[in-house]
């Protein structure tokens, strides 16, 4: 039997003649279509069953690429896709070489802007507006956004330069949840809106009466409509939409298509700027992600038969042991604080939290607001750590280098994600910070191989006489088996010896060790002697690394970050500073994009794996 929805895709039928009885349906089975392949690929599943009917309605309405559709952060495009003739690749979803898991431009002409980061999306939208305008286009730009996002001021950078374009739609999709539950104001005025009904009840029993007063009552009524402003004001003190304005519409029922479609179908009414407000339900229609959607946000595979208990901790990975260590030691220094940007359980900081209330703080979508807020804090006598996501923190480099950096504040980055990240790609990568944190002299910059080393140089960069900006990087995930053998000897590098004298030596750092010490082996196997150097701290270089470097012909070194002015650079500059006589070769990643794949497929695209290396010093020995 054929479903309403490959009626659809095949098209038999456009969305937009579908009967309205066959919507509803509809909805349920690309319900289905995304638990069904989410489960076998991985993705974002809460956000996406959360915008089923919404995202239905506005293809129902509008017309993409024509009318552009522009998300915010994006993880909930996968109806979008499925809509605009991607659905016969879903079981590639963020595979290598499949679809991506955000809106890409280069994926489709029906994604109108990249997304990845959270509240980027009413700045795109105003511009992609602006511009159609300027070209004389038709069309609408309708951002869709989280509320999680108005926890970042760039939503309102965006507000105050919304002019008058009338062909601008904002919708606020209002889960009343992001990544972390949301905090703050913001939160708390929606909160208002979504309970309170006195505007709109008084505003339609001032209607009604005013519509039954015979003659005057037309005047009076024409007349307050000419000042709403008043009105609203009155009555309910206007909505800051409003104010910023915006014709504001809602709260509306974001699982009421016939809501949805009639509030869609009116925009034309409005001669400026629409702000449409829509409730929704995370993880709608199923019921262990409407029950716990932020178990559910960002999932692996998983058996739907068998789904995993959201109450059992979480497995072991760095982010939690950064965590859990943190939390620890703050039972010894009471001017220990904790900061983070909607991300408290992804970072690990939800023992920090659970045990010091006080002195945790999650500032919503606003890294630069966390990095400033930090140095308030430092330069007050206070001694702050904040863990951000690497591609995360790159979005507060201004503050890192002014509030931060000039004023040699104590704090402490727990830099999570750091290096080549699967899934999510090129927006995710955390691959920059290595190469930004390394521009400054006394910048400490730290990165343990494996969980017994992140415990011992946290410590170290939390003890009273650790000061002024530092930082430690650590991958996603758990460390391997291979690495969590190695022994923390607490050096700030450390050598592995070939067996035999070796006139070669490899300089590695963090999660690439397990490459460099498997190359090795292959290297030895081949006759080819190698010592390999592990580092910890990347910066400043550890004393004694270039002294020993120096009896060796060749040096080798690569990493898993930006190859222009990271860590293998500024050792290849110190080299070249110290007259090394020998011969440096080293390697990282391109500045341009890196692609959605798993990290090891990564780093075999980009010659980061054991084979690779093995191959990249045997063939530099063979050419002399």
């Amino acid at each position: 039997m054929q479903t309403i929805l490959n009626r659809v895709l095949s098209g038999q039928i456009r969305l937009k003649d579908l009967p309205v009885q066959q919507l509803e349906p509809l909805c349920a089975e690309i319900r289905d279509f995304l638990i069904c392949h989410v489960a076998k690929t991985g993705g974002h599943l809460s956000s996406n069953l959360g915008t089923v009917e919404l995202t239905v309605a506005l293809h129902r309405v509008f017309q993409t690429p024509t009318d552009a559709f522009v998300f915010d952060v994006g993880h909930q495009c996968y109806t979008h896709k499925i809509l605009t003739g991607r659905a016969n690749r879903f079981d590639t979803l963020r595979q290598e070489g499949g679809l991506s898991g955000f809106p890409n431009r280069s994926e489709s002409k029906h994604d109108a802007f990249i997304a990845g980061h959270g509240n980027t999306a009413l700045s795109a939208a105003i511009g992609i507006a602006r511009a159609k305008k300027l070209k004389g286009e038709a069309g609408k730009v309708i951002a869709i956004i989280g509320d999680g996002a108005f926890t970042g001021g760039m939503v309102y950078e965006g507000m105050n330069n919304i002019d008058t374009l009338d062909n601008l739609i904002v919708i606020l999709n209002d889960n009343k949840m992001s990544i972390s539950k949301n905090v703050g104001s913001v939160a708390r005025y929606l909160t208002i809106l979504r309970t309170s009904a006195s505007y709109h009840n008084a505003k339609q029993r001032t209607e009604l009466f005013l519509d039954k007063t015979p003659f005057i009552g037309r005047y009076i009524k024409d007349a307050l409509s000419y000042s709403k402003s008043v009105l609203r004001r009155t009555i309910y003190n206007s909505t800051f939409f409003e104010e910023m304005g915006f014709s504001y519409l809602g709260p509306l029922d974001g699982h009421d298509l016939e809501s949805l479609i009639a509030a869609f179908s009116s925009v034309g009414e409005y001669d400026g700027p629409l702000f449409i407000h829509v409730e929704t339900v995370k993880g709608k229609g199923f019921i262990p992600a409407e029950k716990n959607p932020g178990a559910f946000h960002g999932v692996g595979t998983f058996d739907t038969n068998k789904l995993p208990d959201p109450d059992e901790p979480m497995s072991d990975s760095f982010s939690e042991v950064m965590g859990k260590t943190l939390a620890e030691f703050a039972r010894q220094d009471r001017r220990i604080c904790a900061i983070t940007a909607a991300m408290k359980y992804a970072t690990g900081l939800h023992h920090f939290a659970k045990q010091y209330r006080s002195r945790f703080f999650d500032v919503g979508m606003a890294e630069q607001h966390a990095v400033t807020f930090s140095a308030g804090l430092a330069v007050e006598g206070l001694r702050p750590v904040v863990a951000l996501y690497s591609t995360f923190f790159q979005r507060s480099y201004d503050q890192f280098i002014h509030d931060v950096n000039l004023q040699r504040a104590d704090v402490l980055f727990a830099i999570d994600r750091a290096g080549l990240v699967p899934g999510d790609g090129e927006t995710h990568q955390g691959i920059y910070d290595v190469a930004f944190l390394s521009q400054f002299d006394q910048m400490q910059l730290y990165a343990p191989c494996n969980y017994a080393e992140l415990r011992y140089w946290m410590l170290q960069l939390l003890a009273r006489d650790s000061v002024g900006p530092r930082a430690i990087r650590y991958p996603r995930g758990a460390e391997s088996a291979a690495l969590h053998d190695l022994s923390c000897t607490g050096a700030p590098f450390d050598l592995f010896r070939a067996v035999s004298a070796a006139r070669i030596a490899l300089v590695v750092y963090g999660a690439l060790t397990e490459e460099a010490l498997t190359a090795q082996q292959l290297l030895k196997q081949q006759g080819i002697a190698v010592d390999l150097y592990k580092v910890t701290r990347l910066h400043p270089l550890p004393d004694g690394l270039l002294s020993n470097l120096q009896g060796y012909e060749k040096v080798f070194s690569f990493e898993d970050a930006v190859a222009a002015s990271s860590f293998c650079a500024h050792l290849g500059l110190a080299l070249q500073q110290t007259d090394f006589k020998g011969i440096y070769r080293f390697k990282g990643l391109p500045t341009n994009c890196i692609d959605h794949a798993s990290v090891p497929q990564l780093r075999k695209q980009h010659g980061l794996d054991a084979v690779s290396i093995a191959n990249w010093i045997k063939d530099d020995e063979t050419l002399g």
